[in-house]
C-alpha cells in the first residue's frame, strides 16, 4: 500500500512519465512484492512454482510398485503439528480443501506423485477434484482392523497403491501382548484384497520382530523418534520425562540402524522431527543427507511440508535430487 502510494506520487511528479507508464510500473512493483524473497518471506510462498527437471526423480519399488523416493506425508494437512495447539491450528487454517488440492499439485507437478493420505472427508474430496481434473496422484493410507476384525473395504474406492498398519497402533498392539493382530491385518490384506501391505512403528523392536518371525509385510514404515514411548519408561530411564513428546536424538540412530537391518524395503518417516530440525536450511539439509545416507538404496522418506511461509516443496526436491543416491548395500 505504500510503496504503490509512493510511487503514484513519483508518477504524476516526473516529468514524461504518462499514464500507461506509470500503470505499467505499479503492476511491476506489485507483482514483485508478491514473489518469495530468497529468505522466505510469508508473502506468497505457498504460490511459488517448483522447481521443473527433465531428470526423474531417484525411484525405489515396492511390492513391485516404483514411486519417488521421497513419499508426500499428511500429517501438517490433517494437522498433526507434534507440537503446540496454535500450531496445529494454523496448519488447519492455512490446509483447507483449496490449499490441499493447490499443495497435492505442485507436489505432482515436481515429481512427487505419490502421496500418504489418510482416511477422513477432506483428503478424499481432494483426491476425486484432482482426478477430475486429470491427476494421475497415486495414494496409500494407514490401516487396522476394525473391532469385528474386519479390514476397510472403502479404500478401495480410492485404489490405493498399497496399505500399511498405522504406527501407533502397531506399537500399542505390541505393547500389550496383542501384536498377532497386526499380523491378521497384513494377512487379510494380502487375502482379500490382494494389494501390497506394510507395518508402521515408532518402536523399531517392532519391526525387527516382524522380520524376524517371517510375517508377509512387503515393506515397514519406521519412524526415526520413537513417540509412543509411555512416560514411565522415559522417566525410568531419564529421571524425568518431557512435557511434549519424547523427541530422543538416540532414536534416531536405532530406527536407522533397524532400517538397514531388514532385507525388506522401508520409508523412513519425521526425517525433520516434527519441524525440530527446520530452524534452518542447514539443519533441514542436514536431515535429508542423514537420513538418505543410512537407510538401505532400496528405502525412501516421508516428508510433510506446510508450505506458507518457504517454498518446501522446491527446496525438499532438491535436496533428494543431491542426496537421492545415497545408502548402503545395493542399490
Amino acid at each position: 500500500m505504500n510503496d504503490l502510494s509512493g510511487e503514484r506520487q513519483a508518477g504524476h511528479a516526473a516529468a514524461g512519465v504518462d499514464r500507461r507508464t506509470f500503470v505499467r510500473r505499479a503492476c511491476a512493483s506489485a507483482m514483485a512484492a508478491a514473489l518469495p524473497s530468497a529468505g522466505g518471506s510469508p508473502a506468497r510462498a505457498e504460490q511459488a512454482a517448483p522447481v521443473q527437471s527433465a531428470q526423474p526423480l531417484p525411484h525405489i519399488t515396492i511390492g513391485g510398485v516404483s514411486i519417488p523416493r521421497m513419499v508426500v506425508g499428511c500429517n501438517p494437512i490433517g494437522g498433526w503439528s507434534h507440537q503446540i495447539r496454535n500450531m496445529t491450528t494454523a496448519m488447519l487454517d492455512y490446509y483447507n480443501l483449496e490449499n490441499t488440492i493447490s499443495f497435492l499439485q505442485r507436489c505432482e507437478q515436481a515429481g512427487l506423485d505419490t502421496w500418504l493420505g489418510y482416511w477422513n472427508e477432506k483428503p478424499q474430496k481432494a483426491l476425486k477434484a484432482l482426478w477430475a481434473q486429470g491427476s494421475k496422484l497415486r495414494v496409500y493410507f494407514a490401516g487396522g482392523l476394525g473391532d469385528d476384525g474386519a479390514i476397510n473395504r472403502d479404500m478401495l474406492e480410492y485404489k490405493p497403491i498399497f496399505l500399511y498398519h498405522h504406527g501407533n497402533t502397531t506399537d500399542t498392539l505390541f505393547r500389550l501382548g496383542k501384536q498377532s493382530q497386526v499380523h491378521d491385518y497384513v494377512k487379510k490384506i494380502h487375502d482379500q484384497l490382494h494389494i501390497p501391505v506394510g507395518i508402521g512403528a515408532h518402536n523399531p523392536d517392532c519391526i525387527k520382530y516382524a522380520e524376524e518371525h517371517g510375517w508377509e509385510a512387503d515393506f515397514y514404515m519406521g519412524c526415526l523418534y520413537n513417540l509412543t514411548r509411555p512416560k514411565e519408561e522415559i522417566r525410568a530411564k531419564l529421571g524425568g520425562a518431557p512435557l511434549g513428546e519424547p523427541f530422543l536424538d538416540s532414536d534416531r540412530d536405532a530406527m536407522l540402524g533397524v532400517i538397514r537391518q531388514v532385507k525388506k524395503p522401508c520409508l523412513a518417516f519425521k526425517i525433520l522431527g516434527a519441524g525440530w530440525h527446520c530452524n534452518d536450511d542447514s539443519q533441514v539439509e542436514e536431515a535429508f543427507q542423514y537420513a538418505l545416507t543410512n537407510i538401505k538404496k532400496t528405502d525412501g522418506i516421508i516428508v510433510g511440508m506446510w508450505p506458507k511461509y518457504r517454498d518446501e516443496i522446491s527446496q525438499n526436491v532438491a535436496l533428494l535430487r543431491k542426496y537421492g543416491s545415497a545408502g548402503s548395500g545395493a542399490a
